[in-house]
């Protein structure tokens, strides 16, 4: 997938990895905007069971 990528980008090598790197911040800055806050509430991380005041010793 990488190398379909690498070779379908114009320019040189050096234009070729700024792209790379824009494309990436891209998809970064995407899930943290749009992806994660959508999936947060699906998923069981709140879900935390604690017994409180029974110690295992």
């Amino acid at each position: 997938m990488y190398g379909w990528i690498w070779r379908h980008l114009p320019g040189h090598a050096l234009l070729r990895a700024l792209i790379c790197l824009l494309l990436f911040l891209g998809i970064v800055y995407l899930l943290f905007q749009y992806v994660f806050p959508w999936a947060e509430p699906l998923l069981p991380f709140g879900d935390v069971t604690v017994d409180e005041g029974r110690g295992a010793a």
